[in-house]
């Protein structure tokens, strides 16, 4: 199982950190072992700036390699909520000496999930809300409207390099509002009203 991550794929996100907007999809990925169901999340030793990144969340449905745009909607049926936390400290040190980013963004249990997922019928999937609150607050507030790149691109273009398998997980960006998290804040991520996700810092 893989996690294929999408960033800088909301515009205002990439220039809050003062990064261009891309003009293609930007990959990079994480391995199974920063998946997270738990609820929970230990703050790394290894860093002293984690940060959130709420996303919505493709579960891939079949094998699939080199898909066509117009085929691509059919090789998944749920969505669901991720976060990609990320220890912005460490990538910004990496991006300063061109190297890649794995240690800052891959490390264990950087992934949380919900357990839950949404079929995707009956939504319009280019005019879904999703937010997170961090200890009652709203910090991000998205909507599907705003990507760059839509899912059915994604599943395509990522087709292109990798052999997507059933049940590998596309996260498919962040919007504006990443911040950083401390010891004891709670996490609550919603798709529409519906809550879907909580994550507590340990």
């Amino acid at each position: 199982m893989k996690i294929i991550c999408i960033g800088r794929n909301y515009a205002k996100h990439a220039k809050e950190l003062g990064n261009t907007v891309p003009t293609e999809p930007m990959i990079f990925m994480k391995p199974e072992s920063a998946l997270n169901y738990s609820g929970e999340l230990v703050y790394p030793s290894f860093t002293n700036n984690l940060h959130y990144e709420l996303e919505i969340v493709l579960e891939i449905n079949n094998t699939i390699s080199n898909v066509s745009l117009e085929q691509a909607s059919r090789y998944y049926d749920r969505i669901g909520l991720g976060i990609d936390f990320t220890a912005r400290d460490l990538q910004s040190e990496c991006k300063s000496k061109g190297h890649p980013w794995e240690k800052a963004k891959a490390f264990d249990n950087s992934a949380p999930m919900s357990n839950r997922l949404i079929n995707k019928n009956g939504l319009d999937i280019d005019n879904i809300s999703f937010k997170l609150k961090v200890n009652n607050s709203i910090v991000q507030d998205g909507n599907t409207q705003n990507l760059i790149f839509r899912f059915d691109h994604l599943i395509s273009y990522a087709s292109q390099f990798f052999t997507l398998e059933k049940g590998d997980l596309i996260y498919t960006g962040t919007p504006e509002g990443v911040g950083p998290v401390n010891k004891g804040d709670i996490l609550v991520g919603y798709l529409g009203e519906e809550k879907l996700l909580e994550v507590s810092i340990k």
